[in-house]
C-alpha cells in the first residue's frame, strides 16, 4: 500500500525530529503513535517511497529516519547509499523492517544504521529501542555542549553520586546498543550466570537501564517483557555483579520502593 508524503506542522518542533518511511498506512500510523508516546521525539513528516523519503530529507530538517527495507520504488538500502551520498552523515537512521537476510541487514550495518528493529515487534520492545537511542542523541547533544563551553551538565543521578562521595559516570559517553561483555565486567567469584538466568537477557536488562537515569524493577519488567520476579532476579545479579546501584525511594506510606541505576562498569 503506497500513500503520500506529508510534511512537518506549522508550529515549531521540538524534539528528536523523525521521519518515517513506510508503504503501508496503517503501519506508518501505529508507528507515528508509538513514536509519539515515547516522549522525546517528534513527527517531522512520513513517506511510502524511497524517492518521498530523499525529497523529505532534502528538504526538511531531520535528525532521524525509521527506514523499512521494502518499499515500492527501490529498497531502503537505495535510500541508505542516497542520504550517505549527499553527505546526511549527521541524520540517523533506524531500520524498522520484516528483511532479515543476511546481505540486507550487513549492507544496513556498513551504512552505519543506529540500530536494526525486526518486525513484527511488541511496543515495550519499540520504547524499550527508542528510549535508548534517545539517550545516545542526548549525550551527542551534551558532548557538543561541553565542547562550547567546557562544562559536562550532570544527570540527576550523578549528583546523587557525588553528594554520596562517589564519581559520577561521564555524562557524555554514548550508550551503546552493543553485547555487554558481562563475564569481562562481572567481579571474581561470580564464575557463571546463576541458573535461570541467560545473558542475552542480562545484556537487555541493562540496555533497560542505560536507557533511564533510575528505574524500577517494574518498569524494567516492562521494558524488557519480562515477569516482575523475573526483572527482579536479574537486576539482584547485576548489582552482585557491580553492574547496577539500588537506592531507596520512601513515599508516604508502606515499604520504601527500590530504584536501579546502572554503574560506570555497566555502561556499554
Amino acid at each position: 500500500m503506497t500513500g503520500s508524503m506529508t510534511g512537518p506542522m506549522t508550529s515549531p518542533m521540538t524534539g528528536i525530529r523523525t521521519l518515517i518511511v513506510e508503504d503501508d498506512a496503517s503501519v506508518s500510523r501505529l508507528h507515528v503513535r508509538y513514536l509519539e508516546g515515547v516522549g522525546g521525539f517528534t513527527v517531522a513528516g512520513t513517506a511510502a517511497t524511497g524517492a518521498e523519503a530523499v525529497a523529505f530529507v532534502t528538504g526538511h530538517e531531520v535528525d532521524l529516519v525509521l527506514l523499512d527495507m521494502h518499499l515500492p520504488d527501490f529498497s531502503g538500502i537505495e535510500v541508505l547509499h542516497r542520504l550517505r551520498a549527499l553527505t546526511f552523515e549527521n541524520i540517523d537512521v533506524i531500520v524498522v523492517s520484516s528483511a532479515t537476510e543476511a546481505v540486507t541487514v550487513r549492507q544496513a550495518a556498513a551504512a552505519s544504521v543506529a540500530d536494526y528493529l525486526v518486525k513484527p515487534f511488541s511496543r515495550a520492545v519499540f520504547d524499550l529501542r527508542l528510549i535508548a537511542y534517545r539517550a545516545r542523541f542526548a549525550a551527542r547533544v551534551a558532548a557538543r555542549k561541553q565542547n562550547d563551553t567546557g562544562q559536562i551538565p550532570l544527570r540527576q543521578v550523578d549528583i546523587d553520586r557525588l553528594v554520596a562521595g562517589r564519581e559520577p559516570a561521564p555524562a557524555t559517553r554514548p550508550i551503546s546498543l552493543r553485547p555487554v561483555p558481562v563475564e569481562a565486567a562481572r567481579p571474581a567469584g561470580l564464575s557463571g550466570l546463576p541458573k535461570g538466568l541467560s545473558e542475552p537477557t542480562v545484556q537487555l536488562v541493562l540496555q533497560a537501564l542505560n536507557a533511564q537515569d533510575v528505574s524500577t524493577a517494574v518498569q524494567v519488567a516492562t521494558a524488557c517483557g519480562l515477569a516482575r520476579g523475573t526483572a527482579r532476579r536479574y537486576l539482584d545479579f547485576l548489582r552482585q555483579a557491580g553492574l547496577a546501584d539500588v537506592t531507596h525511594r520512601y513515599g508516604a506510606r508502606g515499604r520504601p520502593e527500590l530504584l536501579y541505576s546502572v554503574t560506570p562498569a555497566g555502561r556499554s
